[in-house]
């Protein structure tokens, strides 16, 4: 593998912002360049999240001194990191140079890789989505996928303008759970072959750029904090349901993963007494938690009760609207089945906030009053239960926002770097 694409697992959410210095294992020992740079990062960090701002507001808000502040200033304007952003005229006094950063000084990619769709968003450092691809994923093997997923980025990135050197980071989003020993993704069931190795490696390579692996219900999770419903709880749980059951548990902002990356796995819970629908004769595999309350579970019960093929859980859904009894009941049984996911998620982790995403997600509208009713006849602990406010993109806008978190030192090393001579 090129030393340009190599792929990494993420056991992290973004982080609040917090103006403080540069820091990590590759921190330099202290001298006059590292406290300059500290100076501009936290100047930097400060117009990202408060811009734009004058050298005078920016000395009062870091304590630093105006002369500090206009050289650092002239220092993140020559590395094309921040830029004037107008005048601010008071009625007493001189007129302000205001200063903001420049989104255009990198970029990201972020990756949502589904059993039934692959979505591909290009964003700037202000995570603001520049260019993206969406469309269905027919790849009949593995490495189709993974060549289908490259060559959406490149369209992505064609229609931005931007060659590949300039992603400074790519998060993808996936079933499972990633296997930093085995280089590849265990557990993803919905993706048949998925678990080989080798794979991320093939996207990494072939974006030329650093990829860092994530579970799509986490990332679900990032992406509801950071722009959707779960902004400001204090732990919040994302429950996705669509072609597969798994969720994302943010706590204080800190995305919780678990000691091996599969916190959130709940749909690999095997139901006793219950025959799987795949296990053989020889097996007394039992039905996991996944298969009674997914899409698919969706279909298998309207089929049972009487509705037609071909079907999908949004027809039963829409269907379900309209009134039709054999569609209404099997609504009824998925509530019922969801009632008890969530009556088990508000016992062992007493969230304040649970919102409901994924395909299933999107028919909130029929589900949310009679799940609340469903959970409060189970259990005493009542989260407050909200829809999805990013819908099918939430995967998709958590990879942006887990790139962005890596992205934006990264780019500022490179670009305050010292020129050796």
């Amino acid at each position: 593998m090129s030393t340009a694409g190599r792929t990494t697992a993420t056991d992290g959410a973004p982080q609040p912002v917090t103006l403080a210095p540069l820091s990590g294992p590759g921190q330099q020992p202290w001298n006059r360049q590292r406290l300059r740079s500290n100076n501009e990062w936290l100047l930097l960090e400060r117009l990202r999240c408060h811009g734009p701002l004058s050298r005078a507001q920016l000395a009062r808000d870091t304590g630093l001194s105006k002369p500090t502040v206009s050289t650092a200033l002239a220092t993140l304007e020559l590395a094309g990191l921040a830029r004037e952003a107008g005048r601010f005229a008071p009625e007493r006094g001189r007129t302000a140079v205001l200063y903001e950063t420049d989104p255009a000084a990198g970029h990201v990619l972020g990756l949502d890789i589904g059993r039934a769709r692959l979505r591909v968003a290009v964003a700037d450092l202000s995570g603001c989505v520049v260019a993206r691809r969406d469309l269905p994923n027919r790849g009949r093997s593995a490495n189709a996928v993974a060549d289908a997923v490259v060559a959406a980025a490149r369209e992505a990135l064609a229609e931005a303008g931007l060659p590949g050197t300039a992603v400074a980071h790519t998060v993808a989003g996936t079933p499972g759970v990633w296997d930093e020993r085995r280089r590849s993704v265990r557990l993803a069931a919905s993706l048949p072959g998925w678990g080989r190795p080798g794979l991320f490696d093939r996207i990494a390579d072939g974006l030329g750029t650093t990829v860092t692996v994530a579970n799509d219900a986490n990332l679900a999770a990032v992406g509801e904090y950071t722009y959707g419903a779960g902004a400001g709880s204090r732990l919040f749980v994302y429950l996705l349901v669509g072609t597969g059951l798994g969720l994302g548990v943010v706590k204080d902002g800190e995305l919780l993963t678990g000691a091996h990356g599969a916190a959130g796995e709940l749909g690999l819970l095997r139901l006793p007494g219950c025959a799987s629908a795949t296990a053989t004769a020889t097996t007394s595999t039992g039905t996991t938690l996944e298969e009674t309350v997914s899409a698919d579970a969706v279909v298998r019960t309207a089929l049972d009760l009487g509705m037609r093929p071909p079907l999908t859980a949004e027809k039963v859904f829409t269907r379900a609207r309209l009134g039709e009894p054999a569609a209404v009941e099997a609504v009824r049984q998925e509530v019922d089945r969801l009632g008890y996911v969530l009556a088990v998620v508000a016992a062992l982790l007493d969230p304040d906030v649970v919102v409901l995403g994924g395909g299933i997600g999107r028919s909130a509208d029929l589900l949310l009053r009679p799940l609340e009713q469903a959970l409060y006849e189970r259990s005493p602990l009542r989260p407050r239960l909200e829809p999805s406010r990013l819908g099918q993109d939430a995967v998709l806008l958590g990879a942006v926002a887990t790139a962005l978190e890596a992205a934006r030192p990264e780019v500022f090393e490179r670009r305050t770097a010292p020129v050796p001579g």
